[in-house]
């Protein structure tokens, strides 16, 4: 039966993914690139944001390198307690016991060897692991080392293991790959318990200087491509028969998500389990809206970041609020922050939010702040912006100008110039909400200008911001949306320009219909007074 074989798997956005049970994108592309590196003998670091898909490549890792003929070793420090990092002897007891129970899935003989060996020191557990990895292909991997973040006792062990790592041509023997998982790297596990001053060192102890200078880069895009996406849809099709245009949905999930795991994975399920299985554009932008407002452990911790981090909520203020370009440094503190919880990435020689979904999570989140300051916005959708079912844009706008005016009007320049669009969308927001949603356009966004667009039901609506530049400037905006609305395929555009000249040389407030290049665009601009 047909709805059988429907039932049999779901989108899965709760740990590990495995293909008789869920629907998956194929990601053996990455897969086949990190067996690449085992096989090369790399020590490296798998660290990414949480729930993007670590413990499903781990997973899929071991079962093609099991095949390969490689003795695999899966541990994890997720459930077993301080008992085993308060000191030496205790560490090497759990380690080599953790080592033993995973390798027992697949060689007990080889498992019972590990499980008989004994040691409370470093020194002789380098020894017996010369001894056990002795012309063997043994890879260990290491889940939720965030738990060690302020443990000088792992620290300690992974020394041990770089030590051998960089003798093992010379003398003695140990593991063809390790490979460390979690959301942060060494660098910064290190970094956290030097901060935080944990250990004292003891006599004839020394510290360690970067136990993990060996790792090799993990530069394999963990991301779903279009092409990954689809793959996923591929499957589920065969199993539901929607007629989904797979390909233009593939390429819209993308856009939303930037391909991050678990978005990808949750905005299906969405689809699949509360919309009817609507696979059309307009399915997914339901979902869009619903993911929007939706409680999750990861959006959670996306707003938790942000508070707990006044350097990284002034930096998403300048680039979210204010429109500005964020040079990318690495070195920049809140940035390296960002990048760590999968809040930002490189994009070219700047930072960008990672996907359209965070930066619309962030967005709402400041306006509630704005909300709940009490600012006076309007809670229901008003009659006056609408015409039937339809939505008026040119008059929302309108209605925009005079509320600005009348509570901004006086307000401090520098502070208007870097809120501006947070009060535009503030206005907007309510106005829309249960029938449509926003989005912004960050291919076009610079420091000057701002595209935000509004899908209301059938209609969408393109709305440049831009601020107030001089003439050649706005003629070029004009240039700008006309050239934008034609890559659309849309006819009508707004343009709303934030002037912030002197009072006395401001030009008067406009809101006007204009043609320019075969387009129609209402052009307005407010002000100070």
């Amino acid at each position: 039966m047909s709805g059988e074989k429907e039932n049999k798997r779901r989108f899965n956005v709760t740990g590990l993914c495995v293909p008789e049970q869920d629907y998956m994108c194929d990601i053996s592309d990455k897969v086949s690139q990190t067996v690449a590196m085992v096989e090369r003998g790399d020590y490296f670091t798998i660290n990414r944001a949480r729930q993007y898909g670590k413990t499903t490549l781990q997973w899929q890792l071991e079962q093609t390198l099991v095949k390969k003929g490689y003795l695999v070793a899966g541990i994890s420090f997720e459930g077993i307690g301080d008992t085993p990092f308060e000191n030496e002897a205790n560490f090497c007891k759990s380690i080599l016991s953790l080592i033993a129970r995973a390798i027992k899935n697949y060689n007990a003989s080889e498992a019972e060897l590990w499980q008989n060996s004994y040691t409370e020191t470093f020194d002789e557990l380098s020894e017996i692991l010369n001894t056990l990895c002795k012309d063997k292909k043994i890879v260990l991997t290491i889940d939720e080392t965030d738990k060690t973040s302020n443990n000088f006792i792992f620290l300690r062990f992974l020394g041990i293991l770089r030590d051998k790592y960089l003798n093992r041509k010379k003398f003695g023997y140990t593991f063809q790959s390790v490979i460390l998982i979690g959301v942060y790297d060494i660098k910064n596990l290190k970094s956290k318990m030097i901060q935080a001053g944990t250990h004292q060192l003891q006599d004839g102890e020394k510290r360690i200087n970067s136990p993990w200078n060996i790792a090799a880069d993990f530069k394999i895009d963990m991301s779903f491509s279009a092409s990954n996406i689809s793959t996923m849809l591929l499957e589920y099709e065969k199993d539901c028969k929607t007629g989904m245009d797979i390909e233009a949905i593939s390429k819209e999930i993308r856009a939303y998500t930037n391909g991050y795991p678990y978005l990808v994975s949750r905005l299906c399920k969405i689809i699949d389990e509360d919309l009817n299985k609507d696979w059309t554009l307009n399915g997914l932008q339901e979902a869009v809206k619903l993911i929007l407002i939706e409680q999750s452990t990861l959006f959670d911790d996306l707003i938790k970041n942000v508070e707990n981090n006044d350097e990284l909520n002034s930096l998403l203020k300048r680039g979210i609020l204010g429109g500005e370009r964020i040079p990318f440094n690495p070195d920049n503190y809140a940035i390296r922050t960002g990048l760590i919880f999968g809040i930002f990435l490189q994009k070219n020689e700047y930072v960008s939010i990672h996907n359209e979904i965070f930066e619309l999570r962030l967005y709402n989140y400041y306006i509630s702040l704005k909300e709940t300051g009490k600012i006076d916005v309007p809670r229901t959708l008003p009659a006056y912006v609408m015409e039937g079912n339809k939505f008026n844009m040119a008059l929302a706008i309108k209605k925009f100008m005079a509320h600005y005016y009348e509570l901004y009007h006086k307000s401090n320049e520098s502070f208007l110039e870097k809120e501006c669009r947070l009060l535009f969308l503030t206005f907007l927001k309510p106005l829309i909400n249960g029938n449509g949603f926003y989005h912004i356009e960050s291919e076009t966004r610079n420091r000057e200008r701002t595209d935000v667009i509004v899908d209301f039901n059938d209609q969408q609506f393109i709305v440049e911001l831009k601020l107030w530049k001089g003439e050649a400037s706005h003629e070029k905006a004009l240039e700008q949306i006309a050239g934008y609305l034609d890559s659309k395929n849309k006819d009508i555009g707004y343009l709303l320009t934030f002037d912030f000249r002197k009072r006395d040389n401001v030009g008067k407030p406009k809101a006007e219909w204009v043609e320019h290049k075969g387009k129609r665009i209402f052009d307005c601009m407010v002000g100070i007074l």
